[in-house]
């Protein structure tokens, strides 16, 4: 199987080796020429691609959301922004390399930028300890948004968790505490704040970086309480069941979409963000740009108006009389 396919693009791996090897086959002087064939297949190829992503379920997203090549903070800032500069520590216990952030001149203006971090190797996915961060991250993100409203900063959040570390020695530290103080904080923010979500958007590992103005998603990120093997596990007390449990969360960004709690679905290269970093990231800081902009217009009281009006509007609300 082609390297970075998922079980469910097992037909298009396989169309692809063949379309490899006949194209060594071609390179060969054997006196035949496979021009044809290779073309035949390569149109297959792209109908198959097409009809597949056209009509992917959501336990197919969560797949993708969760693909270990698809691009995370650093990626986005590398493509981005310039003279990024990285800021360390919680000022408290030490640095969490879980979540990244700093200064960077985005669209020619300064910028906060903060994000989760996995990493691509064994060890770097131990350092970022899996994009899971302790407490310690998340005084670090607050530190540096705060920082940012001091110096009147628009604040950009990339968000790729599959939740806060469950550890006890993050609970020994404040794990709840640390994550309640970000969503409170976050809510009285007086400068700009977009969040997108770029992977996982797992529980309040996610929310701890998503109070903001403005909430986007790419468009085959997931966002969720909890992950759908979480959900299998407490409903049906089996994992074997994540895909129904996916399904039935409607976690997907159309999901979202619809139900009123983010602004704007990202589009993705076909295929998935994996397959093309500087296209995935020039759809993100277009939208992104396009959200700060209409966000400065907007003064410190209405931008914190604005913040908590959105968090209101979210969910169906009924009154003693069932209305």
């Amino acid at each position: 199987m082609v390297e970075g396919y998922l079980e469910f693009e097992k037909p298009l791996a396989e169309l692809e080796r063949r379309i490899s090897e006949l194209r060594q086959m071609n390179a060969v002087e054997n006196g035949v020429n496979l021009s044809d064939d290779i073309q035949r297949l390569e149109k297959k190829l792209a109908r198959m691609r097409r009809d597949l992503y056209s009509g992917l379920n959501r336990w197919q997203r969560t797949q993708i959301a969760r693909h270990p090549l698809r691009p995370y903070t650093l990626d986005y800032i590398q493509i981005l922004m310039k003279d990024f500069i990285e800021l360390h520590g919680d000022r408290c216990f030490g640095d969490d390399r879980s979540i990244v952030g700093g200064t960077a001149w985005f669209h020619e203006k300064p910028i906060m930028v903060i994000g989760h971090q996995k990493g691509r190797n064994t060890k770097e996915k131990v350092s970022r300890n899996f994009g899971m961060p302790h407490p310690e991250g998340y005084r670090k993100a607050l530190r540096l948004m705060k920082l940012a409203e001091r110096f009147h900063l628009p604040i950009l959040t990339l968000v790729d968790t599959p939740g806060a570390f469950p550890g006890i020695e993050a609970e020994e530290r404040g794990q709840a505490e640390a994550i309640a103080r970000n969503l409170i904080e976050m809510s009285d923010l007086t400068v700009p704040v977009v969040t997108v979500i770029t992977g996982e958007g797992g529980s309040g590992g996610a929310l701890a970086l998503a109070v903001a103005n403005r909430v986007l998603m790419l468009e085959n990120s997931i966002y969720s309480v909890i992950s759908p093997e979480g959900c299998a596990a407490i409903l049906w007390k089996s994992q074997d069941y994540a895909k129904d449990a996916a399904e039935a969360m409607k976690l997907t960004a159309r999901d979202s979409l619809d139900n009123g709690i983010v602004e704007e679905v990202i589009k993705e290269p076909l295929g998935g963000a994996h397959l093309d970093y500087q296209e995935t990231a020039l759809n993100v800081g277009e939208v992104v740009w396009k959200h700060l902009e209409e966000l400065s217009a907007l003064t410190p009281e209405e931008l914190v108006e604005d913040r908590w009006a959105k968090f209101r509007r979210i969910g169906i609300f009924r009154d003693e009389a069932g209305r």
